[in-house]
């Protein structure tokens, strides 16, 4: 993938927590370890954050050497290991990494969709430009749906630029194209102080002349100490969900519970659309634990859901929560999002 000399990444680093190296500078759990200190991706741009309960190490944009480089998912934020209480939460849940693969990445990590697919997508013409937030200007191939497994040629990734302190890191990215879209993004990783609590804050500033409608949601690729999907996982939720289509593979909705009563094998999923929830932001809360172990971890946001899509594999749990954006020229927009790891 060639990347034109014009688009440039700028990593500003404050203080000594931003390491572009696999391992820790502050933090360490001297009582468990750091399962997180010792990655197969050493070489990756990345750093690592500590609010010495939480450890985390983040993988940095980058489209020369970055760990993701396709155009699916927003380049900021990926979280290949999250520790507590020597716990991990996090991983690498496809075996065969491939950093132009449009899932091959890892952490909490948010794709924008809008009604076309992306921004533009649907009136331009094959060759014509699109944009992808998170990623970049995008070119359209032929004149097919737009389909967010397929690798579109990127044009421009704007300007990165990434923030550090001991305990949390910013990432902002600046696109300005040609076709009327174009917005300033910052989002910040904050591990709050004296709690086992990660804050995802979020702003898209519209610098375009075009309104910005679209999804973003969540794609939580949750690995509780890796361990098989299957008994003793169980999602519970703030509202009674509602499969749009039969749950397979022992799937199945108890109450508020969403429980496995079978161990998913490989090319296994237990997946659907849900409904169920309100306009309410207090509906826009659910919990991942493995009750054999008491692990888990419980995700908030502060924006009502647009749309809630579950999917499960054997290696992974994907609560995937969607927020409406619309953004007007000149106008902002934001939304946070609250991680609470826990290990009884």
């Amino acid at each position: 993938m060639k990347i034109p000399n014009t688009h440039v990444i700028a990593f500003v680093f404050l203080a000594a927590a931003l390491q572009f190296q696999t391992g820790w500078t502050q933090g360490a759990d001297s009582a468990t370890g750091n399962p997180c200190a010792s990655l197969p991706d050493a070489h990756v741009p990345q750093a690592s954050i500590s609010n010495n309960l939480i450890h985390a190490v983040i993988y940095l944009p980058d489209p020369t050497n970055g760990y993701y480089r396709s155009t699916r998912f927003d380049w900021a934020g990926v979280i290949p290991c999250l520790a507590y209480k020597g716990h991990t939460y996090f991983g690498a849940w496809s075996p065969n990494h491939n950093p132009l693969v449009a899932d091959s990445i890892a952490g909490p990590v948010e794709e924008f969709r809008s009604a076309d697919g992306a921004l533009g997508y649907g009136d331009a013409k094959d060759g014509g430009l699109f944009v992808k937030p998170g990623v970049g200007v995008l070119r359209k191939v032929g004149d097919a749906p737009y389909k967010y497994m397929f690798f579109y040629p990127i044009v421009d990734t704007g300007k990165w630029t990434v923030h550090a302190k001991p305990a949390e890191i910013s990432f902002t990215q600046r696109l300005h194209s040609s076709i009327g879209y174009s917005y300033l993004y910052t989002k910040v990783l904050q591990l709050v102080k004296g709690q086992p609590v990660m804050v995802i804050h979020h702003s898209m500033k519209n610098t375009g002349t075009k309104i910005i409608d679209t999804d973003v949601y969540e794609h939580d690729f949750f690995m509780i100490d890796n361990t098989p999907t299957g008994p003793g996982i169980v999602v519970h939720f703030a509202f009674t969900p509602n499969a749009t289509r039969p749950l397979q593979n022992g799937g199945e909705i108890e109450g508020n519970d969403l429980v496995y009563h079978e161990e998913l094998q490989p090319r296994q999923s237990v997946t659907s659309f849900l409904t169920g929830f309100s306009n309410r932001a207090s509906d826009y809360d659910f919990t991942v634990e493995d009750r054999n172990t008491g692990v888990g971890v419980e995700q908030s946001g502060d924006s009502p859901m647009s749309n809630f899509n579950f999917w499960s594999v054997r290696t992974t749990v994907a609560p995937e929560a969607y927020v409406h954006l619309h953004i007007l020229p000149g106008q902002a927009q934001d939304w946070n999002i609250r991680y609470r790891f826990f290990a009884k």
